[in-house]
């Protein structure tokens, strides 16, 4: 099968040259060993045991076989990590070391941080650019550097499509597959986790059912900042015997371990002239698609509004998995100019913004997430909002929706379908 290349690609190609050892992390089967795979000589797959015993009976030969190499899955060797820092203290020459990982260490593992050494990238599914589906005529780049950027072109993609790529997954070798065959294999992803990745990171699942439900409960909290007793609560209901609060910490845990939890931090700007911002997290799954699976409804039942969200007053079911694989793209997009991303909430729930992508020189990028195609005057006031709180910090007033066009409205806001949206 051809290789597609992922926007991280750039990123290698201009960074691997002269750092020596990057680790890609991220949750399986988001593309890490296919990526790694195209720029290295050797691959050491951890996750062979026969493989796994070579390396763990001699640690030298990871720097024996012909440089690049690949380790794949190095956590499951925890002392590789260490030895490929010494290696680099030995020898700083660049492009020698490939590390994946589908899993952070245990957290009594006794490892080196890797500072200065071995520099971490986070690999996440396909972004909506990644897909191919549209071609991106706005560069969230060009929108941090350019406050009168020109915004425009047409989307051919609508509703009913964006509802699609939600089930179809950013997974490379999910979404591939006809949607009869998608299904049963997200059932077998989440089904691995739990019977599988967890017990081989050293993670008891005592209760299996359990931890699937809290995973669905966390699903269905998609795009909110519900506290964990909420989740608790819509997990078990109707359950006297519920797991304890020390277990849900440890799913938690363990969980955003293996990156399968992938939530959105809070925005808090350095120089804060914003008072009573909120510091609790958006959740967010790895794939909305994984959300969807789990919350048992189609590509029908989204489009009617069906669904149950945790802890949501308002929006759809649909519209928190919308703002999900936005909030995915845009992540994908801002790491490639190392730009951060948050979320911003006010203590009162006063103001909200969807998310916030901060650039170098502190510029930042607002953008509010609606699932409808028009934009209303409601619909940018926080935004206007944060202009007047940080004055020329806020570069564009961004609102992504589902919608046909790209233009800037006459108080400046840029309407950008999410198709149109790329790094």
């Amino acid at each position: 099968m051809s290789y597609t290349r992922r926007i991280i690609d750039s990123v290698l190609d201009e960074v691997f040259p002269p750092l020596s050892a990057i680790a890609l992390e991220g949750a399986k089967g988001v593309g890490k060993t296919a990526t790694a795979t195209q720029r290295v000589r050797s691959v050491l797959s951890l996750n062979r045991p026969a493989q796994r015993e070579v390396v763990q009976a001699n640690y030298d030969h990871i720097i024996d076989v012909p440089a690049p190499v690949l380790i794949d899955e190095w956590q499951l060797v925890p002392e590789v990590w260490d030895r490929v820092r010494t290696a680099v203290d030995d020898d700083a020459r660049g492009g020698q070391f490939l590390l994946a990982g589908s899993a952070g260490v245990t957290p009594n593992a006794r490892i080196h941080s890797g500072a200065g050494r071995i520099v971490t990238m986070t690999m996440r599914p396909l972004s909506l650019a990644e897909r191919e589906i549209c071609e991106p005529s706005v560069s969230l780049s060009d929108l941090l550097q350019d406050g009168e950027l020109a915004i425009g072109g047409e989307s051919p993609i609508r509703l009913s499509q964006y509802t699609e790529e939600i089930l179809a997954s950013g997974f490379p070798g999910i979404r591939q597959l006809p949607s009869r065959a998608r299904r049963p294999q997200l059932d077998s992803y989440v089904s691995r986790i739990v019977e599988k990745e967890l017990p081989d990171n050293g993670i008891e699942v005592k209760r299996p059912d359990a931890l699937r439900s809290w995973l669905s409960a966390y699903g269905a909290a998609t795009s909110t900042n519900a506290n964990f007793t909420q989740i608790l609560d819509s997990a078990a209901a109707g359950e006297a015997d519920k797991p304890a609060r020390n277990t849900v910490q440890s799913y938690r845990e363990h969980l955003q371990r293996l990156f399968i939890l992938d939530p959105l931090p809070a925005w808090i700007p350095a120089l804060n002239p914003l008072k009573r911002l909120t510091k609790t997290p958006k959740h967010h799954l790895v794939d909305p698609a994984i959300a969807a699976r789990m919350s048992g409804i189609g590509h029908s039942g989204l489009l009617k509004g069906d669904g149950q969200r945790v802890a949501a007053t308002t929006g759809t079911w649909l519209g928190a998995l919308f703002e999900s694989l936005a909030t995915q793209s845009v992540r994908v997009y801002a790491e490639a100019v190392e730009a951060h991303v948050g979320h911003l909430r006010t203590r009162d729930t006063e103001r909200e913004i969807d998310i916030i992508v901060e650039g170098e020189d502190r510029r930042v990028v607002a953008i509010e997430v609606k699932l409808a195609a028009t934009v209303r005057d409601s619909d940018v006031r926080h935004l206007n909002w944060l202009g007047e709180q940080i004055g020329d910090r806020l570069v564009n007033k961004v609102v992504v929706t589902t919608g046909e066009a790209a233009y800037r409205r006459p108080d400046g806001v840029a309407v950008i379908p999410l198709a149109l949206l790329g790094p």
